[in-house]
């Protein structure tokens, strides 16, 4: 499989340090809590050691996921790209059509996507909608709240602010 995992470098870093964090530190916190509750006694009813053992599993899918996205991430500079068109890293305002309220969304990769500051994923169905399109085009989005027309308004590269 050939799957590719744009972000940014920000969103690289971010991943890179939680999986190295999650390898020096997590997990070998975590063996020893292990091996804490199973000096406790019996381990059909030891709690502490069933909730070690679930954190364990819980911090190992964690850093198979994180694995999994770094073996794929292309990391993108979109101050790079034109942004002539609706691209990754592009901050694009919309204009509802019907209602005229106004947007604004910038397209990142999925891990570093936040809807709250306005960052979302280039694989949402906005993005997905917008993304290769030109001022003044007009898109229609199904959203769970229903079918939406937009009206790209403006497109440019603004500085991203993650935090």
């Amino acid at each position: 499989m050939d799957r590719k995992e744009p972000m940014t470098a920000y969103g690289f870093e971010k991943l890179s340090k939680e999986l190295k964090y999650i390898k020096e530190v997590a997990l070998p916190n975590n063996a020893k809590d292990i091996e804490e509750a199973r000096q406790l006694g019996d381990l059909k009813e030891n709690a502490e050691y069933h909730a070690a053992r679930e954190q364990q599993q819980h911090l190992m899918r964690r850093e198979s996921e994180l694995s999994d996205i770094l073996s794929c991430a292309v990391v993108i500079d979109p101050s790079k790209s034109s942004h002539a068109k609706v691209s990754f890293g592009s901050t694009v305002t919309l204009i509802d059509v019907d209602t005229d309220e106004e947007v604004t969304y910038t397209i990142v990769g999925t891990p570093e996507s936040n809807v709250e500051k306005g960052l979302i994923s280039y694989n949402s169905p906005l993005a997905r909608a917008i993304i290769g399109k030109e001022v003044g085009d007009e898109v229609e989005v199904k959203l769970p709240g229903g079918v939406v027309t937009y009206e790209i308004d403006k497109i440019c590269f603004e500085d991203i602010c993650f935090d």
